[in-house]
């Protein structure tokens, strides 16, 4: 990426996140970039974005990144907080949720999610992760789901280490053959550009690069033959005010942690 740039590659992949979320839009989202990008869309051009977390805060508008789901600030200007069952039962399973703002350590070429280990002995992993949380349901039950992580050979792997939360499995038919009720990953979100699933074959495959990227950058950083569009867009540059909104978020976090 060239030095010229005004801002990162991990602000832009924010703000890319960010402008894929739509105003009125009711929204599940998770720890992280996932928030970052929530939040500052929020902020610009979705202000009735309707944010939800699995802790139970309902609408909420947090004005700092919390620090986990259970962060005070999720709940100081929520609608209302309710039970972690009613989250799940009463929005998330009858399939109420918009979009589902989900984050990942590893993933495949069918959009597959790895939060739980990295090697294959589940009893005795080279690494343990966080794990799945409401990440399975998340994936199996919004309307949509939009992953964000960073690009990278050890991420973009051919064959993840552990299935977490199910996105295309084999192919097409796997999420209907394991009774899901979304439609899946719609896009996956990285620090390079945009990949969204073939329509006929659900493979991932690059459909946007961010400015300063090049399709054999993308490709040398993924595990698998990745496939490109026949037409590749371009993503805008960040405008001053997102660029702003997201080093002020960071650095709040930053704050936090510090005291």
């Amino acid at each position: 990426m060239s030095n010229d740039l005004k801002w990162n590659s991990t602000e832009m992949m924010t703000i890319a996140a960010a402008r894929s979320l739509q105003n009125e839009m009711i929204c599940f989202v998770g720890i992280g970039i996932p928030s970052t990008a929530a939040i500052l869309a929020k902020s610009m051009q979705a202000p009735d974005l309707f944010l939800i977390y699995e802790s139970g805060t309902i609408n909420t508008n947090p004005q700092k990144l919390p620090l986990s789901i259970g962060d005070g600030e999720l709940a100081n200007q929520a609608l209302t907080v309710v039970s972690m069952p009613e989250i799940f039962n009463y929005w998330l399973q009858p399939g109420r949720i918009d979009m589902g703002f989900l984050g990942a350590a590893q993933i495949d070429k069918f959009a597959n999610i790895n939060t739980t280990i990295i090697g294959s002995d589940y009893s005795n992993p080279k690494v343990r992760l966080p794990g799945a949380g409401g990440a399975p349901e998340i994936a199996g039950a919004c309307k949509e789901v939009v992953i964000i992580l960073k690009h990278s050979p050890r991420a973009f792997v051919e064959k993840i280490d552990f299935i977490t939360s199910l996105g295309f499995g084999d192919g097409p038919g796997s999420r209907e053959s394991a009774g899901l009720l979304g439609r899946g990953p719609s896009a996956v979100i990285t620090d390079l550009g945009v990949l969204k699933p073939d329509p006929e074959t659900c493979e991932l495959t690059l459909v946007q690069l961010h400015l300063g990227v090049s399709i054999e950058q993308v490709r040398e950083n993924t595990s698998w033959d990745l496939k490109v569009a026949p037409e590749i867009t371009i993503t805008a540059e960040p405008t001053e005010e997102e660029l702003a909104k997201v080093r002020a978020l960071v650095q709040s976090s930053r704050t936090v942690v510090r005291a």
